[in-house]
């Protein structure tokens, strides 16, 4: 149970640590943004697969398949459910906003997309507490990684656009750490569901890799191929693969 908490708290932190570097960096290019955002979606990716994924095949026995896949759609349509009430992460960017907003609008425009990024982090968070459930501490860190290094630009690219809108910088810390306290709840939420009732481990494996597939695909890869650095971004994408099949052999 210990390094469960401590993980949660952890992943929590990553975003912490990067809104503290979005307060030092207010205005980091969208290349450089592009280029870590999609290492981490690499690290993502992997970890989905060989962290929530195939672990959930071989806990489902000869039922395994039918679990596996059912449970990767429901994840996915779980997380398009969320997406149909809050807008998009590429709109942090402004490029949707009007010409000349006023103060009010754009404050609201802005706290609308932080409470997105607040409703994506829980099944973020989830999938990372869920992980520890199949017994394997390895792949079960593996993911919580992979989600914590992406929560460190998502909790960078939040500040610039709040401090922008006018919201004071003591208020500003306190709305950015307050969507990493979600992914704490949703790790702690995962680890106990799965605690309850080990049946529905595999499933619950396969859904939260769901989670995170649709998130990478629909959020992160078209946000880090939107300003023009394609190649990089994608040459990045399979670095932080790589780097996480690294660990899973180091780990293993």
């Amino acid at each position: 149970m210990q390094i469960v908490v401590l993980t949660a708290l952890g992943v929590g932190g990553a975003t912490l640590f990067g809104t503290i570097l979005g307060f030092i960096f207010k205005n980091i290019s969208h290349k450089f943004s592009d280029i870590v955002l999609s290492f981490a979606a690499g690290v993502m990716l992997a970890a989905a697969v060989m962290g929530l994924i195939l672990p959930s095949l071989e806990y489902g026995g000869n039922m395994g398949i039918f679990y596996t896949i059912a449970g990767v759609f429901a994840g996915a349509v779980c997380v398009n459910l969320f997406d149909r009430l809050v807008p998009h992460l590429h709109r942090l960017t402004g490029s949707d906003q009007e010409s000349h907003p006023s103060e009010t609008e754009k404050l609201n425009k802005v706290l609308l997309f932080v409470t997105a990024i607040a409703i994506h982090n829980l099944p973020e968070g989830i999938a990372a507490g869920v992980g520890f459930g199949s017994g394997n501490n390895a792949e079960a860190l593996t993911v919580a990684g992979g989600i914590a290094l992406q929560n460190i630009p998502e909790g960078m690219v939040i500040i610039g656009p709040m401090l922008s809108a006018g919201m004071k910088p003591r208020r500003t810390f306190l709305v950015a750490a307050a969507t990493g306290v979600v992914e704490v709840l949703g790790t702690l939420l995962g680890y106990f569901a799965v605690s309850l009732s080990t049946a529905i481990l595999p499933f619950a494996l396969a859904f939260a890799g769901g989670t995170m597939l649709y998130v990478i695909s629909d959020e992160m890869i078209p946000e880090t191929h939107a300003h023009g650095s394609e190649r990089g971004a994608t040459y990045s994408l399979l670095a932080g693969f790589c780097l996480m099949l690294i660990f899973d052999v180091l780990l293993n």
